[in-house]
């Protein structure tokens, strides 16, 4: 992310050639592709763990006290 941040500022300070302007903006694009990536399977990875836990209690378990 930081790295995201300062190619940012590199390309808003516009002291930099047009083609370093292209090549920074194509790093740019693949570190929010990785980026947006980690979100998704960290999203997913969250999901299936509130599945696994946040499953309704059997009603045998509770009156047997067995949970």
């Amino acid at each position: 992310m930081s790295e995201l941040e300062k190619l940012v500022a590199s390309m808003e300070a516009g002291d930099i050639t047009l083609d370093n302007s292209l090549i920074l903006y194509r790093r740019g694009v693949d570190l929010v592709r990785f980026c947006q990536n980690q979100l998704s399977k960290a999203e997913q990875e969250i999901k299936f763990l509130d599945e696994e836990v946040l499953k309704p209690l059997d009603d045998d378990l509770l009156k047997e006290d067995k949970f």
